[in-house]
């Protein structure tokens, strides 16, 4: 039998390995018979796998040494013994030495265990494989036994499993799994502790599963695993993150803990000397911070957090790729740590390190959200990392062979072309930055199309001055085309960018996108099944009319299409945001000629004979001061006493009882709705009233 390489001591209810000291082997040069039979040794072979189904258990044994031996961290060999059907093989020796079919089968427990954990770690299909095997109930069993080391080896491979997504769901608040899970807690192996924490981290998704655990003593627990040996502080913020998640009362429970002594330990954790231990301790912090800010600002370690965020980016590996998705998550949609992260110089750090050009993709994305996310409020950020050198970099990650890396330059292109001041000056009308984005809207993954479509929408913006290129370099023809995609994200995204496309266009642009478009697509996209769809069908039209008498001739044409599907859509319309940009599309024809106006009018009162209110009268009484707004701009312009028929078009009105409900609305809330309703009233006046 070979010596074991390290020794298991018991002291205060956790494990510590001590390594042993190994005889160094005399150094000689091998012949190349030995390297070849060495090489051969460390191939992948159906040979070896066969042998894992031996009598033998001696040839058993080292066949999943041998099998465990070639594939720890290396994925390609992992994936080609899977294929060979190692893992059903593998879980086969497993359940034979459970069922006691082999003699003195300890050492198999623990090398078959073992063997399927290092399939699992960190490798989707090798995690696929062990459920597929039916390994999981026996691996579980292991943790019966009484051989500390087949705990061990079993609550690993479990371990290993449950980091993975493709874990199977544990169900918490069934109460025999609750006492099993706390079991793994309460227990004396660190890695059965590890076990449960994993455990947490994959299944407890809903608030209901954070209270149940809060409420069998999970919390308390976790707490007291913070200041225990690595393995318990790290799997217990890894747990703490997944319990506290968007959950106010959990976290405030655990910053309450014992007059904040769990947040204070939280605190310290973030200045271990273990990476892995300051990143989770980070991200637990982002996560309290996400639930309530006044919790870090209590602290005072807010800038401190994004320091240590900025310092963790210089760590290698996994440890570094996640710190710039932490920094991410902590400052966005949060101008204040924005201006924290400017300040510390967030943006020259993260630009330092886009200047790698090994850059691994995954870091890579990590950095451009980071950009994104500090340059989506402050101009001040957007204008320092816009003069930046670095900037470049952020237009060739465009062409990245990473589909992630993609459309994260997508976001960050879209982040700093919300700067208004570059926008007017036509910074990012250029044939180098719109070129690559429109190649994108046909890129083969789905989220690089939308992430691309959402710059264009940004970009197309540009203040009048420089539209005419976006429409030289086809973008104009690739929108119209995505607007009538079968995905409803890239027709949203696709009429979102006509739209501000044509916000303050001149005639030109607006026939273009008119003419290709074309007037019964616009009318089928104002009835599409989606209501956000909708609702920008309409406000693409409001943008088309808005302006010239001649654009609004848009909605007349073959036999007014867009207008009666407006109209048909404002009897029926399901959200207030659709009814709102309805509305101003009619008030916008209703600033339009008398024959404008007489044929809104038709429009408004068709199909009346019955009695029925006018839904101008029920939009004039909705809580939502937008929409009343909207609708009293429509009877603002229709009774403009300049005009020749606005007369005729009052009586109407308040025969219908439309003036009526204005005066009703005379001291509305809304100081808009109260203006508009103040000018009708005395255009009415003129008319007698």
């Amino acid at each position: 039998m070979a010596k074991s390489l390290v020794k298991t001591e018991r002291k205060q209810g956790f494990h510590f390995l001590f390594p042993l000291e190994i005889p160094l082997a005399s150094a000689t040069m091998p012949t190349s018979a030995s390297v070849s039979a060495a090489t051969s040794a460390s191939r992948p072979s159906t040979d070896l796998v066969a042998r894992l189904g031996s009598s033998d258990r001696e040839v058993q044994l080292k066949a999943l040494r041998d099998v465990k031996n070639q594939i720890i961290g290396n994925r390609t060999k992992k994936l080609t013994y899977i294929k060979l059907g190692a893992v059903p093989a593998v879980a086969s020796v497993l359940s034979d030495a459970i069922d006691g079919s082999v003699c003195g089968s300890s050492d198999l427990l623990v090398q078959s265990a073992a063997t399927l954990g290092s399939f699992a770690c960190g490798v989707d299909a090798g995690v696929r494989a062990v459920l597929d095997a039916g390994a999981l109930p026996y691996l579980v069993r292991l943790l019966s036994s009484s051989d500390e080391k087949v705990i061990d080896s079993g609550a690993r491979s479990l371990k290993m499993v449950y980091q993975s997504k493709l874990a199977p769901k544990y169900d918490v608040l069934q109460k025999s799994n609750m006492e099993f899970l706390c079991s793994l807690l309460n227990s004396e192996n660190e890695n059965a502790n590890g076990l449960g924490a994993s455990i947490i981290t994959n299944s407890c998704k809903t608030s209901a599963e954070q209270k149940a655990l809060c409420d069998n003593g999970v919390l308390t627990k976790l707490i007291d695993f913070l200041d225990g040996s690595m393995i318990q502080r790290e799997a217990s913020l890894e747990s703490l993150a997944s319990i506290m998640n968007e959950n106010g009362e959990v976290t405030s429970l655990f910053v309450e803990y014992e007059r904040g002594q769990a947040l204070g330990l939280l605190v310290k954790l973030t200045n271990e000397r273990s990476a892995r231990t300051r990143l989770l301790a980070c991200e637990c912090l982002i996560i309290i911070s996400n639930v309530s800010s006044r919790y870090l600002k209590w602290k005072g370690i807010e800038t401190k957090l994004i320091s240590y965020l900025l310092e963790l980016l210089e760590e290698p590996g996994h440890i570094g790729d996640e710190a710039s998705f932490a920094l991410s998550n902590y400052i966005e949609d949060k101008e204040d740590l924005q201006k924290l992260a400017c300040d510390a110089n967030a943006i020259d750090v993260l630009c330092t390190h886009l200047q790698n050009q090994l850059l691994q993709p995954k870091r890579f994305e990590g950095i451009l959200l980071a950009l994104a996310n500090i340059c989506s409020r402050l101009e001040i950020c957007r204008a320092k990392l816009l003069h930046m050198q670095e900037f470049n970099s952020i237009n060739d990650a465009l062409h990245h062979d990473c589909a992630d890396v993609r459309a994260a330059a997508c976001i960050c292109l879209r982040s700093v072309s919300r700067s208004v001041q570059n926008l007017s000056a036509g910074f990012f009308m250029n044939e180098k930055i719109v070129m690559p984005v429109l190649q994108l809207l046909h890129d083969p993954s789905l989220t690089v199309q939308l992430a691309a479509l959402r710059a264009i929408g940004n970009i197309v913006v540009d203040f009048r001055t420089h539209k005419s290129r976006f429409m030289k370099w086809g973008g104009v023809k690739q929108l119209i085309q995505l607007s009538m995609s079968m995905n409803s994200a890239i027709r949203l995204n696709s009429l979102w960018a006509l739209k501000n496309l044509t916000f303050e266009a001149d005639n030109q642009c607006k026939e273009r996108v008119f003419r290709e478009l074309t007037a019964s697509s616009l009318a089928s996209l104002i009835c599409d099944p989606e209501p956000c769809v909708q609702e920008q069908a309409l406000a693409l039209v409001r943008n088309l009319i808005d302006g010239s008498l001649d654009s609004i001739e848009y909605v007349f044409v073959e036999g007014s299409i867009i207008l009666n599907a407006i109209g048909r859509h404002l009897e029926r319309a399901s959200t207030a945001e659709c009814k709102v940009q309805g509305m101003y599309v009619l008030s916008n024809i209703a600033s339009g000629s008398e024959i404008h106006k007489d044929s809104l009018m038709e429009l408004l009162f068709q199909d009346r004979e019955n009695g029925d209110p006018l839904y101008i009268l029920n939009f004039l009484q909705s809580n939502d001061s937008h929409l009343r707004t909207a609708s009293v701009w429509v009877i603002v312009n229709l009774t403009n006493p300049s005009c020749l028929g606005a007369s005729g078009r009052t009586v109407k009105l308040r025969n219908a009882g439309v003036i009526s409900q204005l005066k009703n609305m005379v001291n509305d809330p809304c100081l808009d709705v109260k203006l508009r309703v103040r000018t009708v009233l005395g255009q009415c006046m003129t008319f007698g009233e």
